[in-house]
């Protein structure tokens, strides 16, 4: 395991094969089990509003509660095509201006308006939702994107919730085995200098 202090700021951190990359989202039932069932994103779930995925398990736990807010009590895992998260990180925009990404403001305003995607880091969790002081990857997905994400990008969608719990619920020895083996899961993913320069990751 990496040690944490050696982790760069902005690092995209997966679980990942040669042809897709694993993300998670947290949805009501009544979401998550028509999904579960057509494998992809059906009715009644709305592409109204952005819709973000997450690389980080941990993450995913911190903003779901471990699967106890309202709304979030199911956590699925979601195996997407590489090349169209990597396209998905081309088309993004950050959420808040950066001055080390942007020569100004007004374009960052710009791209921000023409772009489908945003780009957010966040402080990464451990498995007691502690900060890092490093960050961890969010994409969020609307129109076009979000079109394409719901109905092409998906390889599978897989219920982990019990996993979650069991997770949550543990202690001692057996909890740290589970938690490590999260993290292990969750390597460094490469991406190209063009999209490290678009999202603003470490290089």
């Amino acid at each position: 395991m990496i040690d944490p202090t050696l982790r760069p700021q902005r690092e995209i951190r997966a679980n990942y094969s040669d042809d897709t990359i694993r993300v998670y989202q947290a949805y009501s039932r009544e979401i998550a089990e028509p999904a579960l069932a057509a494998q992809r994103f059906v009715s009644p779930f709305k592409m109204t509003r952005m819709t973000w995925i997450k690389p980080s398990f941990f993450w995913m736990m911190y903003r779901s509660g471990w699967a106890t807010k309202p709304g979030q009590e199911r956590i699925l895992a979601i195996d997407i095509e590489r090349c169209e998260f990597d396209w998905s990180l081309l088309q993004g925009c950050l959420s808040h201006f950066d001055p080390e990404v942007y020569d100004s403001y007004d374009e960052w305003v710009d791209q921000k308006q023409l772009s489908p995607v945003r780009i957010q880091w966040d402080p990464e969790r451990n498995y007691n939702l502690e900060r890092f002081d490093y960050r961890s990857l969010q994409v969020g997905l609307s129109g076009d994107a979000a079109k394409l994400y719901t109905s092409v990008w998906i390889r599978s969608i897989t219920d982990i919730t019990d996993k979650a719990k069991l997770i949550r619920f543990s202690t001692g020895a057996s909890r740290n085995a589970m938690a490590a083996e999260i993290t292990d899961e969750e390597r460094p993913y490469p991406i190209s200098m063009s999209i490290a320069q678009r999202i603003g990751a470490s290089t």
